[in-house]
């Protein structure tokens, strides 16, 4: 069984893109971030003739997930238990955004997470980066028992050779201590980075900022994951991030991450 996770920056613009990764590698699930799209909106009749499900969340063309399956898409949740919102004027009321799907696939529990990015330090989207980790986490101590896989694009760099130049990010929101505490306290309740020791650093990134030929000189972020359960990490025989995905006109700034799984 072969998954993966890929920040597609709007579904809509890439779906040729989606349908030819589907069919490179021979994915059997594919999780989606920032599909950029209300449901009603998205392109779906190539991966169904394809013989895929597909359970997907969008409010508007801001942020959106999905996931793409051939192997059953079953008990599909929009949003997990104490999942916070966001008021996007101040003082103004809470609203859920459409940042987390999960479903059962081949006997996998697959979440697909689009955690947020935090803007600033001071900006109170940091405050609730940190607090719809906090939830996450809360939720996924629940789910750590079964094959579990939370995948997406978690918006931290963990370790300091996740990042191109930790110089340029001293003040910047994705290294801070705190989100960084927040992503290792995921691994302290036993869930496992799974790609990492397939694809060590450093200089290993899953995202490169269309700014300055960010990708051509190689100046990125690893902040692309799959965190599986202990026994989901028993089963990975094999992972690669698809650099090559991220190259030429029209891509993502994502590589998509793809897991091998026994």
């Amino acid at each position: 069984m072969r998954i993966a996770t890929w920040n597609v920056n709007s579904l809509r613009s890439r779906i040729d893109r989606v349908e030819a990764l589907l069919a490179r590698h021979d994915l059997d699930v594919l999780a989606l971030q920032e599909t950029k799209a209300r449901e009603d909106q998205l392109p779906l009749m190539g991966l169904q003739s394809m013989g895929y499900e597909v359970a997907a969340a969008g409010t508007s063309q801001w942020n959106g997930v999905a996931i793409i399956s051939r192997v059953g898409l079953e008990d599909v949740q929009v949003g997990f238990a104490g999942m916070p919102g966001f008021a996007k004027e101040p003082e103004g009321p809470l609203a859920a955004e459409a940042r987390a799907i999960g479903a059962t696939c081949g006997g996998v529990r697959l979440w697909s997470l689009y955690v947020p990015n935090g803007r600033k330090v001071d900006d109170p989207h940091y405050l609730y980066k940190l607090e719809w980790l906090a939830r996450l986490r809360e939720a996924a101590q629940a789910w750590s028992g079964e094959d579990t896989a939370l995948v997406g694009d978690w918006n931290i760099a963990p370790l300091d050779e996740d990042v191109f130049d930790m110089a340029q990010f001293k003040t910047s929101t994705h290294v801070t201590p705190r989100e960084r505490a927040a992503f290792q306290a995921f691994l302290d309740d036993g869930y496992v980075d799974v790609v990492r020791p397939h694809t060590p650093g450093p200089e290993v990134y899953t995202y490169w900022d269309y700014y300055r030929q960010r990708f051509e000189r190689n100046r990125g972020l690893r902040i692309d994951f799959v965190l599986g359960s202990a026994s989901l990490a028993a089963r990975v025989s094999g992972a690669f991030i698809d650099r090559d995905e991220r190259a030429g006109t029209g891509a993502s700034d994502h590589a998509p991450v793809v897991v091998e799984l026994s």
